[in-house]
């Protein structure tokens, strides 16, 4: 350790080894939901330590669900129904979490008492307009900063109605609030999603039994573009169940993998989920052509909650660099743009990504927080307010520098992956941040190494 809250990363000669990933941290937020409003017992294993879930079981227990933790990653939740909540004592800290908040929203807006949501000093200072005004739509009764658009978020209980709404965004987070909102609603509430994004809301719903009253169809012809309409009344039901890993934290492994000279890496049970594998496709194709049916190994042998689930085994190879127009779609990968971006700073020649606006209102704008860090590293980047220019290299990158995390654990986690390959060690400070998804990732990061 160089400072308090900071890590020296030292150059790696390989890394070699098999590990597991952190759990899924979107289906625990989810599988907290879900398992709260349902009724009958809920119980969850492999669940993400990080803080940001932590925060979402916390608010649920303040508004009255009994939930026990008898062993890290294990929860027995006692759902209440969808009617049973209580009103809080205080406001709701969601801490760093975004999805905490966003999707928390959908939950209380249809309540019948009111209730507030806050956050730390980054969460108060990220969107939430996106959530909030197809909410107001639905009758929500929200109040905030700048018309509602920032924490401390209060909101009025209010009967909400169906609507019908067009989703733009590719966003989980707006789709999966106005699907929970729509729980509570009276009428049918329907999505036409217009831009697909993960799908592991409408999965979970399924699988606690939402039946016939929630339905996805394509909408006309259009490929990738879907109607969900959720219709009460609505009774949720208990599940066992097993998380399965998170492909977002898995992708610093498969990228170290890759660009680090002389690696041989597996990743155990890791989600397959296909709105989440843009990574892996992208990095695919950035494979030269003869070696592309040798990259990642897929093993998909089992299927958790309706989720595809296998193992990646990742080695050493030479990255081509990456276009537009052959990234996946940038909603199936807009986590792990931060290390995508240092997987495009090792391939040589110049990688252009466009489409990535969303990346400036993360907990930090991360366009700018990894164009910083490449550039203390001897990498040439350009950034505009959409895009990105990378133009990469074989050559170690700078070291003995010292990178900033922004208060971002992607950033963190991204430069510590760089800092594999430099030509001396690397120092990261503001490193508590990666707690909130990936509580165990330096661990794991030195037990590769050879």
């Amino acid at each position: 350790m160089a400072k308090v809250n900071s890590i020296t990363i030292q150059p790696a000669k390989a890394l070699r080894g098999e590990i597991e990933a952190a759990s899924d941290k979107s289906i625990s937020h989810r599988a907290v939901i879900l398992g709260s409003l349902s009724e009958g017992v809920t119980h969850v294993q492999h669940f993400l330590e990080g803080e940001d879930c932590l925060a979402t079981v916390a608010a649920f227990q303040q508004m009255g669900v009994q939930i026990e933790h008898p062993k890290p990653g294990e929860l027995i939740i006692h759902g209440v129904g969808l009617h049973g909540l209580k009103a809080p004592q205080k406001a709701i800290d969601c801490g760093n979490s975004g999805t905490t908040m966003r999707l928390m929203l959908g939950v209380l807006a249809g309540q019948n008492f009111d209730s507030e949501l806050t956050g730390d000093d980054s969460l108060v200072k990220r969107p939430m307009r996106r959530v909030v005004e197809p909410l107001r739509l639905m009758g929500a009764k929200i109040e905030g900063k700048d018309n509602g658009n920032f924490a401390p978020l209060k909101i009025t209980g209010q009967k909400l109605k169906g609507i019908l709404f067009e989703e733009k965004l590719g966003s989980a987070q707006v789709k999966s609030a106005i699907l929970l909102a729509g729980l509570f609603a009276e009428g049918t509430t329907c999505l036409n999603e217009l831009v697909i994004s993960r799908d592991h809301t409408e999965r979970m719903l399924k699988e606690f039994g939402v039946g016939e009253g929630f339905l996805v169809e394509p909408i006309g012809k259009r490929t990738r573009s879907y109607q969900l309409c959720i219709k009460p009344p609505i009774v949720l039901k208990g599940k066992e169940f097993s998380i399965p890993g998170d492909v977002s934290s898995a992708s610093f492994f498969i990228v170290a993998g890759l660009i680090v000279p002389g690696s041989d890496v597996t990743i155990k049970n890791i989600g397959l989920n296909p709105t989440r594998t843009g990574l892996l496709t992208t990095l695919q194709r950035m494979m030269p052509e003869d070696k592309k049916d040798k990259f990642l190994n897929f093993n998909t042998a089992k299927d958790l909650m309706k989720e595809p689930v296998g193992d990646l085994h990742v080695n050493y190879r030479e990255l081509k660099p990456v276009k537009n127009r052959v990234l996946a779609p940038i909603p199936f990968l807009i986590d792990e743009v931060p290390i995508l971006m240092v997987a495009c700073a090792r391939a040589k020649g110049i990688s252009h990504i466009k489409g990535i606006h969303e990346l400036r209102v993360k907990e930090t704008d991360r366009i700018k927080s990894m164009a910083t860090n490449l550039k203390k590293l001897g990498v040439k980047v350009q950034e505009g307010e959409d895009e990105v220019m990378i133009e990469g290299t074989t050559q170690p990158f700078r070291g003995g520098v010292e990178l900033e995390s922004f208060g971002d654990h992607r950033t963190a986690m991204s430069c510590a992956v760089a800092a594999l390959c430099a030509d001396k060690a690397v120092t990261i400070r503001d490193i508590n941040c990666v707690k909130t998804s990936f509580p165990n990732f330096f661990d794991l990061l030195e037990q590769l190494r050879k």
